[in-house]
């Protein structure tokens, strides 16, 4: 009896993927732990939220692609429903209009369009799979771009960038043409100064110049770089051990329990723990690859496809910024950083996997 239930528990769970992210999950939590001063708060509170990404994950790995399929365009207008009401009456924090009540809570709807947004455009290339011509990839790009332009005008670049992001994954697997593609980033190119003077705040053009010469303002816009790579640089090739980074806990990292905590994990685990723990995302990713290309429809290949990426951007990002080779933009690492919005997502993505993995189980028996 305990045999049937456990396996109905977890028939339908992806074992591989489970295994790469619960032991990305373990090397978070003990980041984390070094990160907060061994703090049992913060834990106690990253595992409440691990349960309920957990949870989430369990529930979408259980429902069949067709019903993904059909909550597609639901699920999109009432993500951009909400960017809308956020951008009339939401809550202003730290500057940015970016959270909005409901009820006894308060959410923050760009998080919703990360999973949204490539189930609505996977959606639409499924429905046009059989006639596609350069008109759908128009279509697509207004339905990717109205989100996106909202999420901006809050403003929140990262999490713009990694909708954006998504979005164009699932265009480009979808079979767009690489001529096109390279017009697409001459014209991007060329707009770039339109884009500095009328679309970027002075924030975020203080992070780009400071990227360039974090020096010139290492009190201020540059402090966070310089401190990342400072702490990244001093792990060495096998890092100062766990609980014993300097930098980390001196604080001078800023923000190192969530955008910066792969600067913890590099200072304390050095160059062999950062190698590993890249290659354990490679392995994330390559299994999502693999779930993706053995999917048997448009659709689930799809959205598979632009999951799997979106893992992909996130860890290349966050590294990329606290190694000082990108802007710093809110970005946390996947399944490290703490946070309870961030994982929950992260974790549909997966069970989102999961579903489509059982979906050519079913097919093959």
């Amino acid at each position: 009896m305990i045999t049937l239930i456990w396996r109905r528990f977890t028939g339908n769970i992806d074992g591989v993927l489970l295994a790469i992210v619960a032991l990305i999950v373990t090397l978070g939590l003990f980041t984390l732990y070094s990160a907060t001063d061994e703090s049992p708060t913060r834990m106690t509170a990253q595992l409440v939220n691990l349960s309920v990404a957990l949870a989430a994950m369990w529930i979408v790995a259980q429902v069949p692609t067709q019903t993904l399929l059909r909550s597609a365009v639901p699920v999109y207008l009432v993500g951009v429903a909400l960017l809308v009401a956020v951008a009339v009456g939401g809550d202003i924090v730290n500057g940015a209009r970016r959270w909005l009540h409901v009820g006894v809570t308060r959410i923050q709807p760009s998080e919703m369009m990360k999973i949204a947004m490539p189930l609505m455009l996977a959606w639409y290339f499924h429905r046009r799979a059989a006639t596609l011509g350069l008109g759908d990839y128009l279509i697509a790009a207004v339905l990717l771009a109205i989100p996106t332009i909202l999420i901006i005008r809050q403003p929140d670049l990262g999490t713009a960038l990694l909708v954006l992001a998504t979005g164009c994954y699932v265009i480009f697997l979808a079979g767009l043409s690489w001529r096109i593609i390279l017009g697409i980033v001459v014209a991007c190119a060329a707009s770039l100064p339109l884009i500095w003077t009328m679309m970027l705040h002075g924030y975020q053009k203080r992070r780009i110049l400071t990227l360039l010469d974090p020096s010139q303002d290492p009190l201020g816009a540059g402090y966070h770089t310089i401190q990342a790579t400072i702490a990244v640089g001093s792990g060495g090739l096998d890092g100062k051990g766990w609980l014993n980074g300097t930098q980390t806990h001196l604080e001078f990292i800023p923000e190192r329990h969530t955008d910066f905590i792969f600067a913890v994990f590099a200072e304390e685990f050095g160059l062999i723990g950062t190698g590993l723990l890249l290659v354990v995302y490679i392995a994330l990713i390559a299994r999502g690859l693999f779930i993706a290309a053995n999917a048997p429809t448009p659709f689930s290949r799809l959205l598979a496809g632009g999951i799997t990426l979106i893992f992909f951007t996130y860890a290349f990002v966050n590294m990329g910024m606290v190694s000082g080779i990108l802007p710093v933009v809110g970005v946390p690492l996947p399944f490290v950083s703490y946070g309870g919005t961030a994982l929950v997502t992260l974790f549909l993505g997966i069970g989102i996997l999961m579903s489509v993995a059982r979906e050519r189980k079913l097919m093959q028996s």
